[in-house]
């Protein structure tokens, strides 16, 4: 009972969520349009085509050099990635933000002339893409590359930073913690589908609001929920048998799943991730001593 309740307490903050992602200019940055996104998570579980289409970017640092793999079937994030590459935008670009035994964070193009101590992640392109969660195919996995994003509050779309971008190191996991992680992962569908169908509902929801409906309001969302538990029934997100091993035996990630675009995985120089992620940071998370991305080039 107590986490139903606590699950409805969520729904009541996702309907207004998805209230205000259907206004205008809903985010910094943020030229979406009002289409929604949150069910990708379960949309996209078998409707992506094999990886066929696949590219490689090199990335030398100041601790050395690395190679990613951009999926050919995250298209979206793939081409802004090489296109930003081709055009140099990422040369001369820090690392902003590193936590041990999570991620390393790099993109932001005002961090190139940064002074010490200087608060950094809000930079950008001025343009955001639309989400491609190719989950469970994509997942949190140490060494994988991801999408930086603003939270769900201001982007309840999932839409992603035009060139912020994270490789995460992660940790190892007991088997007996994965099964929190399944509950967690049956809470993020239960939210993500529910806010897709209280998406579709934005112009009734609005007129009840506006004429003070509140029961009219509830009894919608009680339908919601109805229709969301039943639609999570019968197509459960579970952690494959590929997940489990990675989480377990090589690390990862797994609380960002279902919620960040992967589209790419680090295939070389993973030793310079490490090296990266182990420099002294402040208390912003960013290194005491600049960690740098002199070049980036796309290998053919």
């Amino acid at each position: 009972m107590t986490r139903r309740v606590v699950w409805m307490a969520s729904l009541l903050w996702a309907m207004a969520a998805a209230l205000g992602s259907c206004g205008s200019a809903s985010a910094k940055n943020d030229n979406s349009s009002t289409q929604n996104t949150d069910s990708t998570m379960t949309e996209n579980l078998n409707a992506a085509p094999a990886d066929t289409t696949s590219a490689k970017v090199q990335v030398e640092t100041t601790l050395g050099t690395f190679t990613v793999l951009l999926y050919g079937d995250t298209p979206l994030h793939r081409d802004n990635f090489v296109k930003l590459v081709n055009e140099g935008y990422y040369n001369g670009t820090l690392f902003h933000r590193i936590i041990d035994q999570f991620m390393i964070q790099a993109g932001d193009p005002a961090s190139k002339d940064a002074k010490p101590g200087q608060r950094l992640g809000a930079g950008g392109p001025g343009y955001t893409i639309e989400a491609e969660i190719q989950f469970p195919r994509h997942f949190h996995k140490r060494g994988a590359l991801a999408a930086a994003r603003q939270g769900d509050q201001v982007n309840p779309q999932k839409r992603s930073s035009g060139s912020q971008f994270y490789v995460v190191t992660g940790r190892r996991y007991l088997p007996a913690q994965l099964e929190g992680m399944q509950q967690q992962l049956r809470g993020q569908q239960l939210q993500a589908t529910f806010n897709g169908l209280a998406a579709q509902h934005i112009d009734e929801i609005r007129r009840m609001q506006a004429a003070g409906d509140s029961a009219g309001l509830k009894a919608l969302q009680d339908t919601l929920i109805r229709q969301t538990e039943a639609i999570v029934d019968a197509e459960p997100l579970r952690l494959t048998p590929e997940m489990e091993k990675a989480y377990t035996e090589v690390g990862g990630a797994p609380h960002l799943d279902g919620a960040y675009t992967v589209f790419g995985e680090v295939i070389d120089g993973m030793d310079v991730i490490d090296k990266i992620e182990k420099v002294e940071t402040d208390a912003s998370d960013r290194p005491v001593e600049d960690v740098r991305i002199i070049s980036m080039k796309v290998l053919k």
